[in-house]
């Protein structure tokens, strides 16, 4: 479940399509989800889609691999991820915690920049 659960999140963040984004943000984001990392906060699914958005408009070409997990117990997850520029190096790495609602979505995502 984890792990299909992850890949559509990481689909969501590689969709440039705004509405096939959404379409994907509500399988696996709950409607009040909170997204969280470094750099920016996004609340709810409207949010993290224009936060999304605007990756995608500032760095265009770019995408987002999960490279490790999801693992997880409980409503608790983790999973690291890899950001790639246009020629497929890597620009950054990092890793999420991610918390589940009780319909088995992702309320919460705390992103970390950068290997532990």
């Amino acid at each position: 479940m984890s792990a299909s659960l992850v890949a559509t999140y990481a689909a969501a963040w590689d969709e440039l399509d705004p509405e096939a984004r959404d379409r994907l943000l509500e399988e696996c984001w709950a409607p009040e989800g909170v997204y969280v990392d470094p750099t920016a906060r996004a609340e709810g699914r409207a949010s993290l889609s224009a936060y999304i958005g605007g990756f995608h408009r500032r760095l265009p070409g770019y995408r987002i691999d999960v490279t490790a997990g999801p693992d997880g117990h409980g409503p608790h997850l983790r999973f690291a991820w890899e950001m790639k520029r246009p020629d497929g190096s890597v620009e950054l790495e990092g890793m999420d915690y991610a918390e589940l609602d009780g319909d088995g979505r992702l309320r919460r995502i705390v992103g970390f920049f950068g290997a532990i």
